[in-house]
């Protein structure tokens, strides 16, 4: 297996002893929710939501003064906070874990290394957003909001409470972070930082010790932690992730669902999983996700079918399911998805869609209408009518 990470990272980094993570945009997609939220807020003022203007990493204080500036609201920031935090709240329970994050979570808490959450939300907003997640809140030693330190990210004050709680030196500290001013934070606190970063967020590349673009890439043995043990021959089975796509030109656009896309920034890499192309028939797929484009934008993926000619469905409506992830992209490859899915990727994903585990979808792949997910490999298994003859462009 590949990723970014260990090709940016040349040598093998210096062992750490504990990890702290923040919240949203690297665990949690508060931002697919909050989205909503704000344009249904906005339009009872009669404002539009301007969704380039992004806040990222900002304490609750710092957004809603930008907000009410920006949008010139007849309402103080206070009034703004008391009117809109019941509408997140709804929201927060629902948010969904970002590709990896669960799995990581369980990982080091099932080998006993001490983990940290840390945001710039308040105490209890945290525990709002994570209480619909099972086993998270046990998982962590130390759970801080900006309302139990003197400053909020950018300033290290977080990471250093954290670690001092947890009982590790600063300097023996990874923390994982999406947001610029979460990654200055951390090299502030002088802790080890990997960036799961995203165009938006950029300028995190010029600090942070390594960038990543989904925490599927993360490798912890790179950082002298215990390695992941569920990869199978290069493949990592995921939950599933189902998207309705449209076929134009050779290429896959997601379709919005309930006014929004699917996939987050952070799906970036290869994957590979099924293509409804009939009733009950499917093609093993292999896709490449650029990462060039955020939850508000239409991603356009890269498409490998391996069973069907994909030009007799173009400008079609179809049904994908992701089963599996193979690697991220090269630090050449990041602004796009064209022409990297290799060979080796195709064999990969062939491979692994004949065993058992990945021959699993959404229930979605059948029913259109439904927009339920499973987990792999715990739901139901679909009797799948595969098509051939393989194409041969990808033999």
């Amino acid at each position: 297996m590949s990723c970014s990470a260990c090709r940016s990272c040349g040598n093998r980094k210096p062992q750490v002893q504990a990890v702290i993570l923040d919240l949203d945009g690297t665990l949690l997609d508060t931002e697919w929710g909050a989205k909503g939220v704000l344009k249904e807020f906005l339009a009872k003022y009669g404002k539009v939501l301007d969704e380039d203007n992004k806040r990222f990493g900002m304490t609750l204080k710092e957004s809603a003064v930008a907000f009410v500036n920006d949008y010139q609201l007849p309402l103080t920031p206070d009034e703004y906070v008391a009117e809109i935090v019941p509408m997140y709240r709804q929201k927060w329970a629902l948010a969904r874990a970002l590709p990896g994050a669960d799995r990581l979570i369980k990982h080091l808490r099932r080998h006993g290394v001490p983990l940290a959450l840390t945001s710039n939300s308040l105490r209890e907003y945290i525990e709002a957003k994570i209480s619909g997640k099972q086993g998270w809140k046990e998982s962590f030693s130390v759970i801080l909001g900006s309302d139990e330190v003197k400053f909020g990210k950018p300033s290290p004050d977080l990471f250093l409470e954290a670690a001092r709680r947890m009982g590790v030196d600063a300097t023996q500290c990874l923390v994982i972070e999406d947001s610029l001013v979460g990654v200055q934070a951390g090299k502030a606190a002088q802790m080890k930082v990997v960036a799961v970063s995203s165009q938006s967020e950029a300028d995190c590349s010029s600090i942070a010790d390594t960038i990543i673009h989904s925490l599927l890439e993360f490798r912890p043995e790179i950082w002298g932690l215990p390695p992941f043990d569920d990869w199978i021959n290069g493949a990592l089975p995921i939950e599933t992730l189902s998207l309705t796509c449209h076929h134009i030109g050779g290429h896959l656009f997601e379709i919005k669902e309930d006014g929004d896309y699917i996939l987050p920034t952070q799906a970036a890499g290869i994957y590979f999983g099924w293509l409804e192309v009939g009733v009950n028939s499917f093609s093993k797929v292999v896709i490449g996700i650029g990462c060039e484009s955020g939850p508000s934008t239409m991603r356009k993926l890269q498409v490998c079918p391996m069973d069907y000619d994909f030009d007799l469905i173009l400008n079609h409506v179809l049904h994908l399911s992701l089963v599996g992830f193979i690697r991220g992209f090269s630090p050449k490859d990041v602004s796009s998805a064209e022409a990297v899915i290799s060979k080796e990727d195709k064999s990969i994903a062939r491979s692994s869609l004949d065993l058992q585990m990945f021959r699993k979808c959404s229930s979605r792949a059948v029913d259109p209408e439904s927009h339920n997910s499973c987990t792999v490999p715990d739901k139901r298994e679909i009797d799948f009518q595969l098509i051939s003859p393989p194409c041969p462009a990808i033999q």
